[in-house]
């Protein structure tokens, strides 16, 4: 019996080096396909930063130089000062923050009446609401820059901040309630047979249960508003209400009536408005991806 065991740890020594092996190939695999795509994708940025600390002379060098010779940090200093980017940012994150509120309140409250709520149409009305996503938003521009001309919004704010009061966007309604839907309706029972109404449910057991796909939906929502030009340029007429994008688009010097791009000035800038999605992200990382995994798993 002894030799027979004897006999059998090679070949079991032997199974578990094969499967260290294959999962060490597949492992290698996957890095050496990784590595090159990561690199592509940051290519940009890492000329971003080179472009932000280079000469005039040397940004359109071919090939490019990736390192500057000599390092111009004045250019971060001449990019902040040429407009009152102070003034912009606060602007900015004051549409950023109420935006961001509005939207996780509503489209919560909106996600929870679809996950929870047993009512004639819900089915339908889900469906007409996440179809609206394939609806491209120039074709609504019009008709909602009419109903905002006539409420006398534009050049306000408003425009920028009320939709987000509305329920928010089809998408983040849609992460919600389906992260929503993981949530055993058990709990949901237990809290009627206490005496807990809809809202309490929603406030007290729902809300905490779905801070990851909260934070996923907050970085979405930071991210639009923040990086918001499109709607900025239409809306916003006054140069005392521009935001840090519609800034980043005024930054051209005026020589002899015809502008022309200053690209190291233009990156510099566009690093130190990036930096807040980049610590943003990076700071809620771990809760973004834990409500994108989840999202769609069935309860």
């Amino acid at each position: 019996m002894q030799f027979a065991k004897a006999r059998e740890l090679p070949s079991q020594r032997t199974l578990n080096y094969r499967k260290w092996f294959r999962n060490f190939r597949l492992k290698t695999i996957l890095i050496l396909i990784v590595i090159p795509g990561a690199i592509l994708f940051l290519a940009p940025f890492f000329w971003m930063v080179s472009t932000s600390l280079k000469d005039p002379k040397m940004v359109f060098l071919m090939p490019p130089q990736w390192i500057p010779n000599p390092i111009h940090w004045d250019n971060y200093y001449r990019a902040m000062t040429r407009l009152p980017f102070e003034h912009y940012a606060f602007n900015t994150v004051e549409i950023t923050v109420l935006c961001l509120i509005g939207h996780l309140i509503t489209a919560s409250m909106v996600a929870y009446g679809f996950a929870r709520l047993r009512f004639p149409g819900r089915d339908v009305l889900f469906i007409l609401l996440i179809s609206t996503i394939m609806l491209p938003s120039q074709v609504t521009l019009i008709p909602t820059f009419l109903i905002f001309h006539a409420l006398g919004w534009v050049d306000t704010f408003k425009p920028l901040i009320v939709p987000d009061w509305l329920g928010g966007v089809p998408f983040t309604v849609f992460l919600l309630r389906q992260f929503i839907a993981t949530i055993p309706i058990e709990l949901d029972e237990a809290a009627k047979i206490e005496g807990a109404s809809y809202f309490d449910i929603y406030r007290l057991i729902i809300l905490p249960l779905i801070k990851p796909a909260l934070a996923a939906v907050s970085i979405f929502v930071f991210l639009w508003n923040w990086n918001d030009f499109f709607y900025a340029v239409i809306y916003i007429n006054s140069q005392t209400n521009w935001t840090l994008q519609l800034a980043l688009n005024a930054i051209r010097r005026n020589k002899n009536d015809v502008y022309f791009v200053e690209m190291e000035i233009i990156m510099a800038a566009s690093i130190v408005v990036m930096l807040p999605c980049l610590i943003i992200f990076f700071a809620a990382q771990r809760f973004f991806i834990q409500g994108i995994v989840f999202t769609g798993v069935k309860a």
